[in-house]
């Protein structure tokens, strides 16, 4: 088959952003506020009520769902691989200077080759819209939600930190760390007696020593890598939900609308430094689940946005198809082909409790991987029969996946690779809608059907996007 010319790819692009610009499909932003995310975790209160003053202590609500909580977070921190803690401690860094944050360290979800150019252009400056939509520090995407209000909201304690408040300090740690400050004494009568807690309630968690990165993938220099455990800013904040979870989703859904022909991957690399957070010990499976939830409402309203649309997405979109298309000489969808895809084995072959080794070899066993992290095998805490329940503006996220299917359609879609409900953070019983089900790795993956009448059928996932339509159309 004859290779499209740049030239011919460029113009496909610009024709189909202005496509993508040109149906107001949502209405936009009034200014660049981001949305509030406490309405989308409120779940979280049917499992844990805080005493309201932020100092990690409250009432277990749901014993069950939080014990889940506790023996996922204690199993993977102790069965995660040395790579693993490795990767965990260099995607736990924001920002060293200019360079080594997230929107950086999930660049493996792009593939060998693109993951590497990639990393190099924003590295060089040769990025510059790409760096200001994305990066973790300031992006106007990357950094676009934050979760401090939702901290303090929840004031939940960290996997980490001893039950006893007369416990011994941990030397090295900031005084403002002592256990008689920081502690999780709510929890110790749930723990007593599990197998991942010892006898006084602490669970099994080891902390990850710090390392020194010299690969300098990300940085042009050695940098110290670190679990930050007895640093007061992350000691003293509240598990739920995660922010470093947050910005990894806010990059990496970013970078996936932006490069939809490498999307599936890119969201799961996204979700393997989530679960990194783990992998260190200081988060739980629920606060990744929250993190993604803020993530995905982030970027649903930025793609919502007409204005931010035209102004910062597009022109973003096209200096870094640009400068990948001429590093590879070829389109994006060939230099995907013709890499090593983005890999994963967290665990060496493992299995999580409840669930699979969560090794991730193609797009296939990629999406699989993604969609088990969508709930961590926690059991249904309600109704497992809802409708789908599409949150507004979620169909937004698929614009560059699906540009020719309208904005019912591109919700069709969500509504037909979404997970379903009853799990402990699902909103489906509310108006709102419920980000938790969202499946976007499954969505970007999907090969779907449009019948005579105009109506979506999802086929199949874990492929190339792809639309067939029905004969006569």
């Amino acid at each position: 088959m004859q290779v499209r010319t740049h030239t011919a790819r460029l113009a496909t692009l610009a024709v189909t952003t202005t496509a993508l610009l040109g149906a107001v499909l949502a209405p936009a932003s009034a200014d660049d506020s981001p949305p509030d995310p406490i309405p989308a975790l409120s779940g979280y209160d049917r499992l844990w009520r805080s005493d309201g003053i932020n100092d990690l202590h409250g009432t277990v609500l749901d014993g069950a769902t939080l014990a889940r909580n506790d023996q996922l977070v204690t199993w993977i921190n102790r069965h995660a691989t040395r790579p693993q803690q490795f990767r965990a401690l260099q995607q736990a860094e924001y920002d060293d200077g200019e360079s080594y944050d997230q929107s950086l360290t999930i660049a493996d979800g792009l593939g060998s080759r693109l993951g590497r150019y990639y990393v190099e252009g924003r590295l060089s400056g040769r990025l510059p819209k790409t760096s200001a939509l994305v990066n973790s520090e300031d992006g106007s995407t990357g950094a676009f939600l934050g979760t401090s209000e939702a901290k303090k909201r929840f004031s939940h304690p960290r996997p980490y930190l001893p039950v006893d408040a007369d416990a011994a300090p941990v030397p090295g740690d900031a005084a403002g760390c002592a256990p008689s400050i920081v502690n999780a004494s709510s929890l110790k009568g749930n723990r007593i007696g599990k197998p991942w807690a010892d006898a006084s309630g602490n669970l099994r968690i080891k902390r990850v020593p710090d390392a020194i990165d010299r690969t300098h993938r990300y940085a042009d220099h050695d940098v110290t890598v670190s679990g930050d455990y007895g640093t007061t800013g992350l000691c003293t904040g509240g598990s739920f939900p995660s922010g470093h979870t947050t910005t990894a989703y806010q990059a990496g859904i970013t970078l996936a609308t932006l490069l939809p022909e490498v999307g599936p991957e890119i969201l799961t690399s996204a979700s393997e430094a989530a679960n990194n957070r783990m992998v260190l010990g200081v988060h739980y499976p629920l606060d990744i689940v929250g993190g993604r939830i803020d993530g995905e409402l982030a970027l649903a309203t930025r793609w919502s946005d007409a204005g931010f649309r035209a102004r910062t997405l597009a022109p973003a979109r096209r200096e870094l198809v640009r400068y990948l298309e001429r590093r590879c000489g070829t389109s994006i969808a060939r230099c995907a082909a013709h890499q090593r895809p983005y890999t994963s084995n967290p665990y060496g072959g493992q299995r999580i409790p409840g669930g699979t080794a969560q090794v991730v070899r193609d797009r296939r066993s990629a999406t699989t991987v993604y969609r088990e992290r969508l709930s961590y095998g926690f059991a249904p805490t309600s109704s497992t029969h809802r409708r789908p329940s599409v949150p507004r503006g979620a169909q937004n996220v698929l614009r560059t996946v699906f540009p020719q299917l309208t904005d019912v359609q591109r919700k069709a879609v969500l509504e037909q690779t979404e997970i379903r409900s009853g799990h402990p953070l699902d909103a489906s019983a509310t108006r709102q809608g419920s980000w938790q089900r969202i499946d976007l790795a499954a969505a970007f993956s999907a090969t779907v059907r449009i019948d005579r009448h105009g109506h979506v059928h999802v086929l199949r996932t874990g492929g190339k996007a792809t639309v067939v339509r029905a004969h006569g159309r």
